[in-house]
């Protein structure tokens, strides 16, 4: 499983309740690869790359204090594993324009950001950027929202193509019957009926059953379960893995005057702020415009703390905050008081590990070294079977 992040500075609670915390616990799930997406910050802002060394001590800093752990994932800098450059320029050989022109991001962003010049090769070209920090890892999932699965599925296609291109060996067929007779006789028959009811019905639970079965042979070598995974589709071998999108829910992390939360509306918590600080940015939130004194009762849809609540609090929470408001049985400081603690309360674990990492900056580069060293060695992995694939592998 793969994600990264472009490198922004010192995060906020939008940033763990939309990220981090999905994180934290896919960490334990899946084998993960977090990383620094610092050459696709250098696709918007290339201009002033001045800021970006010190944003991304701060950012992985926040992910260290967010719970996010180096022995449970690898943690590491893109353009420390320079594999990523070679394959995104390998697979842009046989990407065509169009995939990238039609990304529903690309002409988004240039809208967005009219100020800024993106008519750049960089700029059209990171999508297919993406695709190489995912396919570089293999990676079987990666955590998006429903805006990102263009980006996934570009991925996928390129993937396709690749494995097209240059997936058939000269043995293909003779080594993938090898490999079936490594699995044992019953798996192995098991395999040949799911692959003939696939080719000759187009059962597509066919092909999951037998993906899934091939998953848990220990017989046989990854080299031999990607030949199968191709056999069994009638295709070549498959190099280069195609991914699948794990949708993960919008984060719903309001700001503090009620649009999402954002550095670019000045309206955030970070994620480990001063308690006095976040005690006074809740207090001096608006509310319910209606509720002048505190004898007037209020719409809490109409309150940007209201959206808060929805993140902090309980069921029997959430009711003392409508009946409270609707009949003016409680003031407005009385309803932010919980908020207040719960961010609080949150943020002291944070606050303790992030104290301990920005102590001690050469353990936090420890991290990051130790992590690039962990990525390259997969990457050159998956590289050596690329350039081999695609005839430039020059070992003798």
């Amino acid at each position: 499983m793969l994600s990264g992040m472009r490198p922004t500075g010192r995060l906020h609670l939008g940033h763990y309740h939309g990220v981090l915390k999905n994180w934290t616990r896919l960490q334990h799930e899946y084998d993960c690869f977090f990383f620094v997406a610092d050459w696709h910050a250098l696709t918007t802002h290339y201009e002033d790359p001045r800021v970006i060394k010190d944003a991304t001590f701060n950012m992985v800093v926040d992910w260290l204090a967010a719970g996010v752990s180096p022995s449970s994932a690898t943690l590491f800098v893109q353009s420390r594993v320079p594999e990523h450059a070679e394959l995104h320029l390998l697979l842009s050989m046989i990407t065509p324009l169009g995939w990238l022109e039609r990304v529903p991001t690309y002409k988004d962003q240039q809208e967005k950001l009219k100020e800024k010049d993106l008519a750049t090769y960089g700029f059209l070209g990171y999508p297919l950027l993406q695709s190489a920090d995912i396919l570089m890892y293999r990676a079987g999932h990666v955590p998006v929202g429903a805006d990102q699965v263009a980006h996934i599925e570009i991925t996928r296609e390129v993937a396709r193509r690749f494995n097209h291109l240059y997936g058939r060996e000269p043995d293909f067929e003779a080594l993938a019957e090898a490999a079936i007779s490594k699995m044992g006789k019953k798996p192995g028959k098991l395999y040949r009926n799911l692959r003939k009811a696939y080719l000759e019905t187009g059962d597509t639970e066919a092909v999951e059953t037998a993906k899934a079965l091939l998953k848990e042979q220990q017989n046989i070598s990854l080299a031999d379960r990607e030949r199968l995974f191709g056999y069994l589709e009638g295709t070549g071998k498959v190099i280069l893995p195609e991914p699948q999108a794990l949708l993960t829910e919008e984060a719903k992390m309001p700001g503090i005057d009620g649009q999402k939360m954002s550095k670019s509306y000045n309206n955030f918590i970070e994620l480990r702020e001063d308690p006095d600080s976040v005690s006074m940015k809740i207090r001096k939130m608006p509310t319910d415009t209606n509720r002048v004194r505190l004898t007037d009762v209020g719409d809490p849809n109409k309150c940007p703390v209201f959206e808060l609540h929805k993140v902090y609090s309980d069921d029997d929470r959430l009711k003392w905050v409508v009946d409270g408001c609707t009949s003016a049985g409680i003031g407005c400081l009385d309803c932010k008081k919980p908020v207040i603690d719960a961010i609080i309360a949150e943020q002291a674990p944070f606050i303790e590990r992030g104290a301990q990492y920005e102590s001690d900056p050469d353990l936090v580069k420890g991290v990051i070294a130790e992590g690039c060293e962990r990525a390259q060695e997969a990457a050159r992995a998956t590289l050596e079977e690329v350039r081999e694939a695609m005839g430039i592998s020059w070992r003798s």
